[in-house]
């Protein structure tokens, strides 16, 4: 019994690791993740706004939360709301989620937590893993993510991209507007972006953090002395 107990709890460990190993094989890319880069972070949440808060939603996200990377209310207000939203709502769309799933054979999920839930690198490599694939409903397919139902919102920008069974790699066949590292730049912003959107109080959190250990570091300091100096009077009486 406890041997089937511990199966039970080790072999889960186990295979999730082992899928995280084979995820980052598969990605080989490492997102540029910098909270304190607040000119990327704003490029990242004007990207998000204009491209992917068209069909998904962020609902755990208030756009006053964009203040804490360098934005006033006033810049919030009229650059990055569209319709008609207060600074203090929620990143909500107007679609119907059964429109969304006729049009595309499923819901766009909400991407409040989406870099928590995937990781970030896995997000930067999704974002660039688009290729064109005729077999899809879509005529799009994805490195990543294979058979996903999210079409290419960013091709103008990016391009199109073939496939290369043979080495299994992207190859680009038509130029976008950007060049690939421009785009490999916008999509590192929009990623770093998402990562702040999952996790908005991780700066401010981290930042305390120092301070608690500063705190704890100079009272280890105090006690130790305060405990000399009680065992010298002790040692004193003793003697």
């Amino acid at each position: 019994m406890k041997k089937l107990f511990l199966v039970l709890i080790v072999l889960p460990s186990i295979l999730i690791v082992q899928m995280a190993v084979a995820n980052e094989v598969k990605i080989g890319v490492t997102a540029p993740i910098d909270a304190s880069d607040h000119a990327s972070l704003q490029r990242g949440a004007k990207a998000f706004i204009n491209n992917c808060l068209n069909c998904h939603s962020a609902n755990y996200m208030r756009y006053n939360r964009l203040q804490d990377i360098g934005l006033t209310a006033k810049q919030i207000k009229d650059n990055l709301l569209f319709a008609g939203e207060k600074v203090g709502d929620t990143m909500t769309v107007a679609m119907n989620p059964k429109d969304a799933k006729k049009w595309f054979g499923v819901v766009p999920p909400d991407l409040s937590v989406e870099v928590r839930a995937r990781g970030a690198d896995w997000v930067y490599a999704y974002m660039r893993g688009f290729y064109r694939d005729e077999t899809t409903p879509t005529g799009w397919n994805n490195i990543v993510f294979d058979k996903v139902a999210m079409p290419h919102v960013l091709y103008e920008l990016q391009g199109e991209q073939i496939l290369n069974h043979e080495t299994h790699k992207l190859e680009l066949v038509k130029p976008g507007k950007l060049s690939p590292s421009e785009y490999n730049a916008y999509i590192g912003d929009l990623t770093n972006y998402m990562a702040f959107m999952a996790e908005p109080g991780k700066q401010q959190r981290q930042q305390l953090g120092w301070w608690v250990l500063l705190f704890l570091g100079v009272m280890l300091v105090l006690a130790r002395k305060l405990k000399a100096e009680y065992w010298k009077d002790i040692k004193k009486g003793n003697d």
